[in-house]
């Protein structure tokens, strides 16, 4: 924690340093990018990409999860998403998954959550039923397979949002699904043109 405050008393003095770029914020944001990725603190989408403040407007869920759209039930995953594509307009939507991850490795493996419920009711509800089909001999350590479905499916999940359909239909945002692998930093995309899966190379 001392590290962070160190550097959180400091970061004033590293603004003024580049007090042009900092001082347009005050005007507003327009990111061009709404990056959707996991919580886990090995994902930084900054880092991965080499984003600038101002650069990518973030969405970071349990497992990189896209709920389903309900204008009756509001949850901030889903006004971030509305408010991004909008509000902001947003040209591009990236969905990045990444290896390792425990969230979609709980359901694959089936594992008891019992002790975590809101984290259950979660995961249930939002990853791809053929995700719960899979079997604990055919998961990888790196569950790359199961992600990387998870990250396609959420796609569709945007797609269903009527703001994100009505964008897509002008022609005017795109979306993406990303896998980054966290022990390499390599990071792959898919590539609809060849299905589902194998991910290739940016």
């Amino acid at each position: 924690m001392k590290s962070l405050i160190d550097n959180a008393r400091s970061f004033a003095t590293r603004v003024a340093e580049d007090a042009e770029s900092f001082s347009a914020f005050e005007a507003g944001q327009s990111p061009e990018t709404l990056f959707i990725t996991c919580s886990d603190s090995r994902v930084v989408p900054s880092l991965i990409t080499g984003a600038r403040p101002g650069e990518l407007f973030e969405l970071r869920t349990a497992g990189n999860i896209v709920p389903e759209y309900r204008s009756d039930h509001p949850a901030g995953e889903i006004a971030t998403i509305e408010y991004a594509v909008r509000v902001l307009g947003v040209r591009d939507i990236i969905v990045c998954g990444h290896s390792h991850c425990g969230a979609v490795g709980a359901v694959v493996r089936g594992d008891d959550l019992s002790s975590v419920p809101a984290v259950r009711g979660w995961l249930e509800h939002a990853v791809p039923a053929d995700a719960h089909t899979r079997t604990v001999e055919k998961v990888s350590p790196d569950v790359a397979e199961a992600v990387q479905a998870h990250a396609v499916a959420q796609l569709a999940a945007l797609r269903d949002y009527p703001c994100v359909a009505e964008r897509i239909e002008e022609g005017t945002l795109s979306l993406h699904a990303w896998y980054y692998e966290v022990h390499t930093g390599v990071v792959s995309v898919h590539r609809p043109e060849n299905g589902c899966l194998p991910f290739g190379a940016l």
